[in-house]
C-alpha cells in the first residue's frame, strides 16, 4: 500500500504548533532567527524537540516489534506442502482492519504516533509475518530474497540521498506524490474489481506488462524513502516537536513494508514464468 504518512502539510502543521506554544511562552524561550543573511531556522532552548538520532531509535524500536510479531504470524500459517494448502489464523482478517485502522489514525493524529505506531506494528508485523509465509510455501526462498531486495534498495536511495547524487526537490517531490496517487487508486480500482468478482490481469498476472508495471511501482516506492528522508531531515533542522519522531519513523516502516510487498510481488510473478 503507498504511504500516504509523511507529507509537507503535516510537518508544516507541527511545526507552526510549535512555533505558536513557545511564542507565548508555554514551552520555553524563544530564540529569534539570525539576521545574517542565512536560512538559519530558530532553535528552542529545551530538549522536546525532533532530532534525526531520535528518529532512528524509534524506527528501530518499531522494527524489532514488527519483526517479532512477524516471527508469530508466520509460525501461526499452517502449509500442507503436498497438497498447497494453508490453514490461515482466525485473527487474520480482523487484524487487517486493525492495521489500517491505525494507519489512518496515526495519519490523522501525529501526536498520538508514540502510541499507536507500536500497535500498528503489532498488527502489521502479524499481518507480514502470514502473508511472508503463504509466498514461501508457494515459492520457496521468495522471502529471503525480497528482504535483501528492500535492504539493498534503502541502502542505495539513502547513500544518493547523503550524497545528493539525486536532491530531492519540489518538482521531485510532487512527481512522486502524484505517481503514488495514481498507484493508490490503481489498487482501489483494483481491489473492487475483486471485490465484485473480477480480475485485474495487468496487476496479478506474469505478463510482460504486469511485470513492468510492478518494476514501475518499485521504483516509485523507493523514490518515496527518499522523500522520507528529506522529510525527517527538514523536521529535524526545522525544531519539529518531539513526536514527529515518531510519526516520521512510522511512515519510514510503511513505505519499508510497501517496497517489501512490492518486491514479493514481482519475485513471484518472475517465478511464474
Amino acid at each position: 500500500m503507498p504511504n500516504p504518512v509523511l507529507n509537507p502539510k503535516a510537518l508544516n502543521e507541527s511545526i507552526k504548533e510549535s512555533q505558536a506554544g513557545f511564542a507565548a511562552g508555554e514551552r520555553g524561550t524563544y530564540i529569534p532567527p539570525m539576521t545574517d543573511g542565512s536560512s538559519t531556522p530558530w532553535r528552542s532552548t529545551v530538549t522536546d524537540v525532533m532530532t534525526v538520532n531520535g528518529t532512528i531509535s524509534a524506527t528501530a524500536v518499531l522494527f524489532a516489534i514488527l519483526l517479532g510479531a512477524g516471527v508469530y504470524g508466520w509460525s501461526a500459517v499452517d502449509v500442507l506442502p503436498k497438497v498447497g494448502a494453508a490453514s490461515l489464523p482466525g485473527w487474520l482478517y480482523p487484524d487487517l482492519f486493525v492495521a489500517l485502522g491505525l494507519a489512518i489514525l496515526t495519519s490523522f493524529k501525529p501526536k498520538w504516533a508514540r502510541y499507536t505506531a507500536p500497535v500498528y506494528a503489532i498488527a502489521e508485523g502479524l499481518l507480514l509475518g502470514a502473508i511472508s509465509k503463504l509466498f514461501d510455501a508457494q515459492y520457496p526462498g521468495i522471502v529471503m530474497s525480497a528482504a535483501l531486495g528492500t535492504m539493498c534498495v534503502f541502502a542505495s536511495m539513502l547513500f544518493l540521498y547523503r550524497t545528493r547524487i539525486i536532491k530531492v526537490t519540489d518538482k521531485l517531490r510532487r512527481t512522486v506524490m502524484a505517481a503514488t496517487m495514481g498507484i493508490f487508486l490503481l489498487y482501489m480500482v483494483g481491489m473492487l474489481m475483486r471485490a465484485f468478482g473480477g480480475s485485474v490481469g495487468f496487476l496479478d498476472s506474469a505478463s510482460g506488462l504486469s511485470i513492468l508495471i510492478s518494476v514501475v511501482v518499485i521504483g516509485v516506492a523507493a523514490f518515496n524513502l527518499m522523500l522520507d528522508f528529506d522529510m525527517i531531515e527538514k523536521g529535524a533542522a526545522s525544531g519539529a516537536p518531539k513526536h514527529m519522531e515518531w510519526y516520521c519513523a512510522f511512515g519510514l516502516m510503511v513505505t519499508i513494508v510497501w517496497l517489501y510487498m512490492e518486491l514479493l510481488r514481482l519475485l513471484s510473478k518472475l517465478r511464474e514464468r
